[in-house]
């Protein structure tokens, strides 16, 4: 039985582990975004308040595996406090926790970045601080910083799979379940591997054109 004819046969159970991939993706991209640019944009205006506690938590994170992180939450965390929360939420805390401080150093490194001069030239023709923020700054600062925000979300979806190891229904978990009743593991994994590359090389590849095409060393302008 070739992978095409497991993906034909089974393709319910695939679509059903898919959209739960997706819906922690969803959500894991919105709360690290959204949360992580408020975080990052605070913690650069008021970098002792703000910007060196996050730094700090940012790089304890570094330090841990997602996967060890993940099953320190689900068991030892929830057995201490006495709860039994539900591995996908567990799931998406976990991950939207990682995603918001990685989101938040990529935006405070890139308004750290930022030439002080071009500020100073908006205030010298006039210019309104809000003005200056959605005329200057803010068009710069997405492009230094999409092509990033979009390679760590590619790694998010990448990393989601570990949701599958403290029993989330999602695309792996679907997979090792057909590979334990069918036990073709070379077809399977293939499958799955090849739905990875469709999905993440052409986003990895936009996020490359758009480095190319959209950044620049802002330092020396």
């Amino acid at each position: 039985m070739s992978f095409i004819d497991i993906l034909v046969r089974y393709h319910q159970a695939f679509l059903n582990g898919l959209v739960v991939t997706l819906h922690i993706c969803a959500i894991v991209w919105t709360v690290g975004i959204v949360g992580g640019t408020l975080l990052g944009v605070f913690g650069s205006r008021w970098p002792w308040f703000i910007g060196m506690p996050s730094r700090a938590i940012s790089f304890v994170l570094s330090g841990i595996p997602v996967l060890v992180f993940l099953f320190w939450l689900h068991y030892p965390l929830q057995a201490m406090i006495g709860v039994n929360i539900d591995p996908f939420i567990t799931s998406v805390a976990t991950f939207s926790l990682i995603n918001v401080f990685s989101v938040a150093d990529i935006v405070r490194g890139v308004m750290a970045d930022f030439p002080a001069q071009y500020t100073m030239a908006a205030r010298v023709c006039g210019l309104s601080r809000k003005t200056t923020f959605w005329r200057i700054e803010l068009p710069i600062v997405l492009r230094q910083m999409i092509p990033a925000l979009l390679m760590l979300q590619v790694t998010m979806l990448q990393i989601s799979i570990f949701a599958s190891l403290i029993a989330v229904e999602e695309i792996f978990r679907m997979a090792q379940r057909i590979n334990a009743m069918l036990y073709r593991p070379i077809e399977i994994y293939t499958a799955l591997g090849i739905f990875f590359l469709l999905v993440c090389l052409p986003l990895n590849g936009l996020a490359l054109w758009l480095r190319q095409r959209f950044t620049r060393d802002l330092s020396e302008l």
